[in-house]
């Protein structure tokens, strides 16, 4: 048997060489293999999927808000088999929320949204439009959320981060779905691999180093609840744009720190002769 297992093994090998490209390709990881999804396609077939379903509500006051939003934040996935409004003329599947009572104003609402698809190259995000209603279901507010990127060390801290602000005492209603603008936008997205965790599924599904904008859809998974801690620390630490070109590090250390000796020497230059 000890002498049948290396001509087993050299056997493989050479099998995967005749396969040729084909089958090198199946023995590779996932994370490894080149994209096979197309984005556009992603999205037309989602957006295909929305247009055919039937709206259920198309004013503030046929949504139910039986739900109380989640003290902190809950995942929701919004897709094929979701309800659907018609608001301003756009189809989209939403969320509805009662508002809890007695929370001290002002407090932040927690909105996360996952890249929906393996690839970051083939990826899009449910970017959420947020609508604050009175107690008689009239606006109050409406809000198309801007929505960050953070690559944490774990997938609760990964993902394109957002909140919302309630300071108003009337606001009793939370509807969160995805305005025309919203389903029609982009989020910047900035990949770095090496700083995030490669135990996690999160880092598994990134294969690509570089700066993008993620393209918004119609479904995808989304997080929605009152902010927490974790959320908070994310959020406060996320990419929201491409940082500004500076003048270099030393240039910078320059200004914020000066060295010891250089007001010294400015002095000894601009001083009067004895």
């Amino acid at each position: 048997m000890q002498l049948r297992l290396p001509a087993l093994i050299a056997a493989l090998f050479f099998s995967v060489l005749l396969g040729g490209c084909h089958t090198a390709k199946s023995l590779l990881p996932p994370n490894l293999r080149p994209p096979s999804e197309n984005t556009g396609d992603a999205l037309k077939l989602a957006q295909a999927q929305l247009m055919q379903a039937s709206p259920c509500c198309s004013s503030f006051a046929d949504f139910s808000y039986r739900s109380m939003l989640p003290w902190e934040p809950q995942k929701f996935v919004l897709g094929s088999g979701s309800m659907v409004a018609n608001l301003n003329g756009t189809q989209s599947y939403f969320l509805a929320f009662r508002l809890p009572i007695g929370v001290k104003l002002p407090y932040q609402v927690a909105l996360k949204s996952e890249l929906n698809g393996r690839w970051l190259h083939a990826s899009y995000l449910f970017a959420p439009t947020a609508v604050l209603l009175d107690e008689a279901f009239q606006p109050l507010r409406s809000e198309d959320i801007g929505l960050c990127e953070h690559m944490g060390w774990s997938d609760e801290t990964t993902g394109a981060f957002g909140s919302l602000k309630i300071d108003n005492a009337k606001a009793r209603y939370l509807l969160v779905y995805s305005s025309a603008e919203q389903q029609s936008g982009k989020t910047y997205w900035e990949q770095s691999p090496a700083s995030i965790s490669t135990s996690t599924a999160a880092s598994l599904q990134m294969n690509s180093t570089g700066s993008f904008s993620i393209p918004h859809g119609p479904d995808g998974t989304l997080w929605v609840g009152l902010m927490n801690k974790t959320y908070e620390k994310a959020l406060d630490n996320a990419v929201c744009k491409k940082a500004a070109k500076g003048d270099g590090v030393l240039n910078t250390l320059r200004t914020a720190l000066p060295l010891p000796w250089a007001g010294s020497d400015n002095a000894s230059r601009h001083s009067s002769p004895p």
